[in-house]
């Protein structure tokens, strides 16, 4: 199964002010808006996502079909094949996607310990 990029989607306070944060730690804008109130910055390869006022908890992402540059992988796991297999071992969907679609989609689970995981493909 592959996942694609990682990052973390993060719930902040100002977006101003933990944008000016996280470049004092080496992270550059690398796309968003942040007059829409999100972001997305990156160092190196690490991958973070600012967003104000649009979800509750701090959520780990992965997009099937990209690379940490938002680039198109020419294979990947297609999102629809990763919800089948999740489902088969019992994972629990908190928002599913249409398996019979085509192209972009999400969804979100939950780990054991609350923390939302957002698979979210692009293509």
């Amino acid at each position: 199964m592959k996942l694609g990029a990682f990052s973390v989607s993060l719930n902040v306070k100002d977006i101003n002010i933990s944008k000016s944060f996280y470049e004092k730690l080496g992270f550059q804008a690398f796309g968003g808006d942040i007059n829409q109130n999100w972001l997305i910055m990156k160092n190196e390869n690490c991958i973070i996502g600012l967003f104000q006022g649009m979800f509750e908890k701090n959520i780990l992402t992965f997009n099937p079909g990209w690379n940490e540059n938002a680039e198109n992988l020419e294979a990947f796991t297609d999102i629809r094949d990763i919800q089948k297999q999740l489902k088969a071992e019992g994972i629990k969907m908190l928002t599913e996607t249409d398996e019979a679609s085509k192209g972009p989609a999400h969804f979100v689970i939950e780990d054991p310990d609350g923390n939302q995981i957002l698979v979210d493909q692009h293509r």
